[in-house]
């Protein structure tokens, strides 16, 4: 086990699968008491359980991120049972597929709503917390799409650019607070999310479905897909000493996909 995080409680949205289940597996590894919240309590128990037969420290919570008065009650929750809550990553979300004339208002709504409103939400759990001991690492999971717009992808687009825009305006208001608020861009990254969309993604380009990913892989500089553990590792970084003065970014994880 390392020691990066030792001493540190941190909160994962979303943390059942995917990005979220890989940065609680690589923040516990580094020592942190990792609280694994989902809105499916049995995968995020699996996660958890996950972690503690591999000698860390993790418990799991049932939490719905659009849920104001759940989340604040998970928070103390947490805080009774791991500690006080140092770092908070809010990655859960979702992405759909839909021609933009196609788009739905349910459709906008859920991808604004759990994407962007449940960000703020956490932010607002994190920082009311975290403002009491002038000190705190919030990491809000954006995208690739949050800094470049792609067809069939509008509602997602918004919704990340609006992460960014939500992290650098936090960044600067709790600064002189000792908080500090940063984003992660990642580019196609194979989760189980993503897998789901394949079928989608295909008729949107015209191919077939095990056409899709080295479509991708050609495009993209470095030659491969991102995995959940390239963006563990950034956030790893961003939670922390090391990016002690980093603050208001949104830092890609693209394989050199997007440079800006």
């Amino acid at each position: 086990m390392g020691e990066l995080l030792r001493g540190k409680t941190a909160v994962i949205t979303g943390g059942g699968s995917g990005i979220g289940a890989a940065i609680s597996r690589a923040f516990a590894a580094e020592g942190a008491a990792v609280a694994v919240t989902d809105r499916d309590l049995k995968l995020a128990g699996r996660v958890a359980g996950e972690i503690r037969e591999a000698g860390g420290n993790a418990a799991p919570w049932k939490m719905d991120v659009l849920n104001q008065p759940e989340i604040e009650r998970t928070a103390n929750e947490i805080e009774e049972k791991l500690g006080s809550i140092s770092i908070w990553v809010n990655n859960a979300g979702v992405s759909i597929i839909s021609p933009f004339i196609e788009t739905s208002e349910q459709t906008w709504d859920l991808t604004l709503n759990v994407n962007l409103k449940g960000t703020f939400l956490g932010c607002q759990a994190a920082c009311r917390k975290m403002i009491t001991r002038q000190s705190g690492v919030i990491i809000n999971m954006s995208s690739q799409s949050g800094k470049s717009g792609n067809s069939h992808y509008a509602a997602y687009c918004a919704s990340k650019f609006g992460i960014i825009g939500l992290t650098q305006s936090l960044a600067v208001e709790f600064a002189r607070d000792g908080i500090r608020v940063n984003a992660l861009c990642p580019g196609v990254i194979f989760t189980p999310m993503w897998e789901s969309q394949v079928a989608d993604y295909a008729r949107k380009r015209d191919i077939k479905p095990e056409e899709v990913r080295p479509y991708m892989e050609v495009k993209i500089p470095m030659k491969r897909l991102g995995t959940p553990e390239d963006v563990a590792q950034a956030a790893l970084f961003l939670a922390g000493n090391g990016s002690s003065y980093i603050t208001g970014q949104a830092i890609n994880i693209s394989g050199g996909s997007i440079m800006h």
